[in-house]
């Protein structure tokens, strides 16, 4: 069994990726992950900065990488 790992989608990508990489991970709506780091972001301003350290430091989904129902990437 494949261990899961963090990546940017290359398909559900609003800015660079990162809110749609969390929501295949966790295999939950992107919308809502983007929503969370809103509210973040206009009420605390942390939302900001993580999004950016997290665009710098979580890795771009290699091609040919396919995510699949159960949240397991095969490639």
């Amino acid at each position: 069994m494949a261990t899961k790992k963090l990546y940017k989608s290359r398909s559900n990508r609003q800015v660079s990726g990162v809110c749609g990489g969390i929501g295949e991970y966790f295999n939950i709506d992107p919308t809502l992950i983007r929503v969370i780091w809103a509210i973040l972001a206009l009420c605390f301003g942390t939302g900001i900065l993580a999004y950016i350290i997290c665009a710098l430091v979580i890795p771009e989904m290699p091609n040919g990488t396919v995510i699949v129902e159960d949240g397991e990437d095969r490639g």
